[in-house]
């Protein structure tokens, strides 16, 4: 429909009722939330610390895997703090079956990243994968929804079965850089070499803590021939 078609008033009536249908809804407290107005409500927007490291090819993401992991460039949309509505959106993106929340936050983050020339010469994307186990318990797998949204705005693949975890691994959560790191070692394998070769990929991710699996994720994606590598997370944990 177009407003050349049907005059504004009924133009107006059938955006209402899509809304009314189809309800935009912010990705942390569930409130109505404006066509065109980002994933999260006005009243939640305030209290988000936003990022601009897109826009750095140094900042605070790269720092954090400098010597352990080639990046061309690297960011977060936001800072993580506690009892925020980034934490919340992630609490329901993992643990309450809202995928929807990490296409909602990828889009989103996809069109900044179109600000970048760095992040618009990405040839495909690839999500930290769980395993195949955690993904059966979860339905899917997050980082791959996150991964979809951006992957809508930039207009490129997901390789969502390019790496393979091939261990169930604890959770990351409550522990250190070192055990973390222990924690993930040798867990992931490239399954798709061929897919990969001469290609600027984006390894995506939930959350950037100490960056132990974005460091081994990147380094198995490394070792094909050719291939470059950024990376972007929803949130970078403050230190």
């Amino acid at each position: 429909m177009s407003s050349s078609v049907y005059p504004p008033t009924l133009l107006n009536l059938w955006n209402g009722l899509s809304h009314l249908i189809y309800p935009n809804l912010c990705v942390a407290c569930g409130h109505d939330i404006l066509a065109g107005s980002g994933c999260f409500c006005f009243r939640c927007r305030q209290k988000l610390s936003f990022s601009d490291m897109h826009l750095l090819r140094e900042n605070e993401f790269t720092q954090r895997l400098w010597g352990r992991l080639p990046l061309l460039s690297g960011a977060a949309f936001f800072y993580f703090t506690r009892k925020s509505p980034v934490q919340r959106a992630l609490h329901l993106l993992k643990y309450h079956n809202k995928p929807e929340v990490g296409l909602k936050i990828g889009r989103e983050f996809g069109r900044k990243l179109l600000e970048s020339a760095t992040f618009q010469s990405i040839d495909a994307i690839v999500p930290v994968p769980l395993h195949i186990s955690k993904q059966r318990t979860r339905g899917y797998n997050q980082s791959a929804m996150f991964a979809q949204g951006i992957a809508e705005a930039l207009e490129i693949p997901v390789l969502e079965q390019a790496l393979l975890r091939r261990q169930f691994t604890d959770s990351q959560t409550r522990k250190k850089r070192l055990e973390r790191y222990d924690n993930v070692g040798g867990v992931f394998a490239v399954t798709q070499p061929a897919a990969l070769e001469g290609k600027h990929l984006l390894l995506v991710d939930d959350v950037l803590t100490t960056g132990a699996t974005l460091e081994v994720c990147g380094n198995a994606l490394l070792s094909v021939p050719s291939t470059r590598l950024s990376s972007v997370t929803i949130a970078i944990a403050m230190k």
